[in-house]
């Protein structure tokens, strides 16, 4: 694996298209992947290059996109004469950038990491300056922007345990990609030396740009309308639920029902998809479910409400007094506290959270987190969350105080872009 290097894995990547497209095949059988806009995957544009100056902003997924959307706002207010391209790989964040993006930004897929996709794409698009975001290292890609010599920047970078593991058994491999980028900004500073340590040349850490984010979006009127269903009823939310995590939402559910009769949990599943096996769960667990995506009301009997829609954190979050942040009850390393931090929402999650290490650190030294270990001791955090009033109103003060300590942080990111933003012709 040493040996490992950019122009090898272009090779391999050549030889290996068959296994690709049998692997898109895949995904397209299993809804991951847009048939209407597949040609986008292979390169090939949908919409016409707008004139003038084009900076390209990508992010994996969903969680990525939507951190970039107080830079891409910042970068409009400051910049209005500059076109925006988001690119992103899965499905949801593409429906959720079609509604969100404004002005002159708009989306398209990312072309699969293979050298033709990727030259079509590149050569089409010319981009003025790209933002890389995170942790999604496509060795071809960033290999084509660097040789037409557009710059590079790596804007809120990640490095996992698991990652910063896999990169130093490879150095030379890593030093290659690493070196493609002019600036490398890391979330947090472990993740700038770890940056430095895996090769990257000009680091810096100017905070977490998830900070940056406003308030996840609410329709006011449909708000009201789940809060008159609700009338009252003690309200928790667990959010970005995966797969492994049902079975604590119905152990705690149970168990606050036990104490508090009329309780009721919103469950909003980080793959709406998988509602229907949710739902089985649930109702073997002697549940009553409703489920958004059926359009059902909330009814006094109803013990789960099953928000299996896209882009409405923003309402379900804001219908629970606490919230539960999923992806933590097993070992995927957990979901973004933040956005219901923000909301003034008390915070609850478990014991794997990796990939927000430095943030869940931060909001547990200012006493706005609730960890976990088990069902049980989530079950006893939420009963005492929804029966004392005033535990309540402290962690839900102390969770919106944290969500906004670090709010600044585009304010120390922009400077350090401005040279490359600003049109020199």
């Amino acid at each position: 694996m040493n040996l490992m290097s950019v122009s090898l894995y272009r090779a391999a990547t050549y030889i290996g298209y068959p296994l690709i497209a049998a692997y898109l095949a895949v995904r397209k059988s299993r809804g991951k992947e847009d048939l209407n806009r597949f040609g986008e995957r292979m390169g090939f544009a949908s919409k016409p290059r707008p004139e003038g100056r084009l900076v390209w902003l990508h992010g994996a997924s969903v969680g990525e996109t939507l951190s970039m959307l107080p830079l891409i706002a910042r970068i409009q207010e400051q910049y209005p004469d500059i076109n925006i391209l988001v690119t992103s790989g899965t499905v949801t964040s593409a429906q959720l950038m079609e509604k969100r993006l404004t002005g002159k930004a708009f989306h398209q897929y990312i072309p699969i990491d293979c050298m033709a996709q990727v030259t079509r794409f590149v050569d089409y698009w010319k981009p003025d300056l790209v933002l890389w975001l995170e942790s999604e290292f496509w060795p071809n890609i960033l290999s084509v922007i660097s040789k037409r010599k557009i710059p590079l920047i790596l804007v809120n970078g990640r490095v996992s345990d698991k990652s910063f593991k896999r990169w130093k058994k490879m150095p030379h491999f890593s030093a290659q990609i690493q070196e493609m980028f002019v600036k490398s900004f890391g979330q947090t500073q472990e993740d700038t030396d770890r940056l430095k340590t895996i090769g990257a040349k000009n680091t810096a850490c100017v905070g977490n740009i998830k900070f940056a984010a406003a308030p996840l979006p609410v329709d006011e009127d449909e708000l009201q309308r789940m809060q008159e269903q609700i009338k009252g009823r003690p309200c928790w939310t667990a959010g970005s639920t995966h797969a492994g995590e049902d079975s604590v939402v119905v152990y705690a559910h149970k168990a606050l029902k036990e104490k508090v009769e009329n309780a009721l949990t919103v469950v909003a599943p980080r793959h709406p998809n998988r509602a229907d096996e949710i739902e089985e769960i649930f109702k073997k667990a002697g549940l009553n479910v409703a489920r958004r995506s059926r359009k059902e009301d909330i009814q006094p009997q109803t013990d789960i409400y099953l928000a299996d829609t896209i882009g409405e954190m923003g309402l379900f979050y804001r219908l629970g007094a606490a919230a539960f942040v999923g992806g933590s009850m097993i070992p995927f390393g957990g979901q973004n506290i933040i956005e219901p931090a923000r909301l003034g929402k008390a915070i609850l999650c478990g014991q794997y959270m990796m990939n927000f290490r430095e943030i869940v650190a931060r909001a547990k030294e200012a006493d706005a987190l609730f960890v976990a270990e088990n069902e049980s001791e989530l079950a006893q955090a939420l009963i005492s969350l929804l029966t004392e009033e005033k535990l309540l109103e402290e962690k839900q003060k102390n969770a919106q105080a944290f969500a906004l300590a670090e709010s600044n942080v585009l304010d120390r990111l922009m400077p350090q872009l401005a040279d490359y933003l600003t049109d020199r012709k």
